[in-house]
């Protein structure tokens, strides 16, 4: 298992605590925690990357728990409680060995070696999510439900570096409701793509003079749960509460097309970093890889468990690899067809038995049931 491990290109987590890892090539999953482990309490609610080379995973729990898996060994290694604040965590990265945790009740914490050196500070009530900025790693941004978009400088914690404010009334002049479902930075700029809970899709530019979205899309009716920037980071993919997922061009906010075949609440998305695929979770326990220029579903797994959240390698040549020997499916085949060949055959006759409803009265064939004889009236 160790070292089959390396070979996976998704990693799931689910609802009842369990990591998948998922080899797309061989389509084969594989759980790495023990079945009589599970607890509910333990259900996995936010993932990311202990390293750059992806040889280790970060976990949080529902119960505070933040574990560490490595891709190289196959196992768990390390376990640290990480409590605070209220709620699940919706939000977990790394800077400098240290972990960022951040909770439903606006707990923005960083966890060093020693206790002592921890930071914390409060974005708000109602977080939703909590993203790191891959360029600048001590940047987060976090948003929520009536907690607009913000952006935190872990050096400099005390006031968030950008607060977005929300957009005008609309036509019946009442406030527009904030509900900041997902977020992420997009690269090579300081812009901020958001998705919300009124199925709006967002473009913030800190760096632009007003702090309301400079971009603004709608996608369907039902709030959009998860998002995440394709490759060449023009457009995004979100994915509804309803099951749907579509592409929209972040140049001029328009619907690109339409990825199907959902049946249930999307959780999770996320885009190859180069290559044209998207894989995507949710409720409806199915991990799918999309490929978003034909819009084919190019791989569908089914994971037995309600999943929320997944993590997609950069390998870039999955067809290269050369995974672990297994036995040759002809062999397989061939020992099947002698032991079917070495058994007895064995005869059996059906015996039909006949029940009679004794509240049903026979009547035999040919044969009509006596008539009563009619009285005739007397003279």
């Amino acid at each position: 298992m160790a070292s089959s491990a390396r070979w996976n290109h998704v990693w799931v987590g689910s609802e009842t605590g369990i990591l998948k890892g998922v080899n797309l090539r061989r389509r084969q999953a594989t759980n790495y925690v023990a079945a009589s482990a599970l607890r509910r309490d333990e259900g996995v609610c936010a993932m990311c990357w202990g390293d750059p080379s992806e040889s280790e995973i970060l976990i949080g729990c529902l119960d505070g728990s933040v574990k560490l898996f490595s891709t190289e060994k196959g196992k768990f290694t390390e376990s640290r409680q990480c409590l605070g604040g209220e709620g699940s965590f919706c939000g977990l990265a790394v800077h400098d060995s240290s972990i960022i945790t951040c909770v439903e009740s606006g707990l923005l914490k960083v966890w060093r070696d020693a206790s002592s050196e921890n930071m914390e500070t409060q974005v708000g009530a109602g977080v939703c999510c909590m993203r790191q900025n891959p360029a600048q790693p001590q940047c987060v941004g976090t948003g929520g439900k009536e907690n607009a978009l913000k952006v935190w400088d872990l050096h400099r914690p005390e006031e968030p570096i950008f607060r977005a404010k929300n957009v005008q009334n609309d036509w019946l002049n009442l406030r527009v409701p904030v509900w900041e479902r997902d977020l992420q930075f997009l690269p090579g700029s300081e812009k901020i793509v958001t998705c919300t809970g009124h199925h709006q899709v967002r473009l913030y530019d800190p760096s632009s003079p007003q702090r309301r979205p400079v971009l603004e899309a709608t996608y369907g009716e039902y709030p959009l749960t998860a998002l995440s920037l394709t490759p060449g980071a023009d457009s995004v993919v979100v994915g509804s509460s309803h099951g749907d997922m579509a592409v929209i061009d972040l140049r001029q906010g328009r619907l690109v097309k339409c990825l199907k075949g959902f049946a249930g609440s999307v959780r999770s998305v996320q885009c190859h970093l180069t290559l044209p695929l998207v894989a995507s979770c949710g409720l409806d326990r199915f991990l799918r890889v999309h490929n978003i220029e034909d819009k084919r579903l190019v791989h569908k797994v089914y994971l037995k468990s309600r999943l929320n959240c997944l993590l997609l390698t950069s390998c870039e040549k999955w067809e290269d690899e050369d995974p672990e020997p297994t036995a040759p499916q002809a062999d397989v085949k061939e020992e099947e067809d002698e032991l079917w060949d070495g058994m007895e055959t064995v005869a059996t006759r059906t015996v039909l038995k006949r029940t009679v409803d004794p509240n049903v009265r026979e009547i035999q064939l040919g044969k009509h049931p006596k008539k009563q004889k009619r009285m005739s009236p007397g003279p």
